[in-house]
């Protein structure tokens, strides 16, 4: 099969490294690779299929002759540089938060939603992490039984935040150690050793703009539009994997045994769950796999028609980089991209 022309924008950051990693090992049908980053990254080398190959710039010229642009620069990168891509001809799958919400641009989990993909205008989102992971562990149980509210809890890891943040949690972490006072940087407080209820800023409702992702982000791919949703999202002292606990209102009853059974035939969901011997997802060891993890699924004691569960998985990886391929994969596979245009 011939290849495909891909950049990758933000190929410096932690998640363009991890989409470097994810091509690779699902040795995707590429002709070509473009590494691309802010002008400060421009002429750093990295390794991709054992070639070394330069960064460059990103300019509009960039994308010429692109089959596939992977964005993961942040929100006015792609605002500006994605339509460019578009109209170059390249399809755009961007990991930011600029685009998710239009009407116009799909917003895609390929487990839950692949349909979505074939009416894009040149854009398609790429959700936020902690809405990934939720929703392809729900959307199994929602096609068996209607979800009528959702109540969840993330605890997220820095690394959802930039290599800064990584950086800055093991920074304070020697310090704390050693005795000495840490200084945040990155967050509005010392991550080491604590949590902090607020990722991305506070809405004029009391939510944070991350909390109010999962809401309508959920929404959106799961086309439900009448689901309850209400999340409260922390940031804790993790280097990657993002955890949450989710507490699930049916429109009819359903047992943990039934719901167990469905994720366990789920595409990209794997069942840990045998409390006897304390085995439930973990972020340590999500780090690097690609499943979404599912444990400690039990009745919720306080709804009849409830059920409550521990969801984990890597951020970088299925909440971010891996889920991008995944929509490239799911257009080769469904012929709706060719290479060379």
């Amino acid at each position: 099969m011939k290849g495909y022309r891909v950049a990758i924008v933000g190929a410096t950051g932690l998640v363009g490294q991890e989409f470097i990693k994810v091509l690779e090992e699902r040795n995707f049908p590429m002709n070509s690779i473009h590494l691309l980053a802010s002008d400060r990254s421009a002429g750093k080398k990295l390794f991709v299929t054992h070639k070394e190959i330069e960064v460059k710039e990103t300019v509009p010229e960039s994308f010429k002759g692109i089959d596939i642009a992977l964005f993961s620069a942040g929100a006015e990168v792609s605002r500006y540089f994605s339509p460019i891509a578009a109209q170059s001809g390249a399809v755009v799958i961007d990991n930011s938060a600029a685009f998710r919400m239009m009407p116009e641009v799909p917003l895609v989990v390929p487990e839950v939603n692949p349909e979505d993909i074939k009416w894009h205008k040149g854009i398609i989102a790429n959700p936020n992490c902690a809405t990934i992971q939720m929703v392809v562990v729900l959307y199994p149980l929602h096609k068996v039984n209607p979800i009528k509210r959702i109540i969840v809890d993330s605890y997220q890891s820095v690394s959802g935040t930039g290599s800064a943040a990584v950086e800055e949690l093991t920074t304070q972490a020697k310090q704390v150690l050693e005795g000495q006072s840490a200084i945040p940087h990155v967050y509005p407080h010392q991550i080491a050793f604590n949590v902090l209820p607020e990722i991305d800023v506070f809405l004029d409702n009391g939510y944070t703009k991350e909390e109010w992702k999962l809401v309508e982000e959920t929404r959106k791919i799961m086309h439900a539009d009448d689901i309850a949703i209400s999340a409260t999202c922390v940031r804790v002292p993790v280097f990657t994997g993002h955890s949450e606990a989710i507490h699930v209102e049916f429109s009819r009853p359903m047992s943990p045994d039934d719901a167990r059974r469905i994720l366990a035939q789920a595409p990209g969901v794997k069942v840990l769950d045998d409390p006897t011997i304390s085995l439930y997802p973990q972020p340590w060891s999500a780090a690097g796999t690609d499943e979404v993890f599912v444990g400690r699924i039990r009745y919720d004691a306080s709804h009849p028609n409830g059920l409550t569960m521990w969801v984990v998985a890597d951020n970088l990886r299925k909440g971010a980089a891996l889920n991008a391929v995944q929509i490239a994969e799911e257009m080769i596979k469904r012929g709706w991209i060719f290479p060379g245009g």
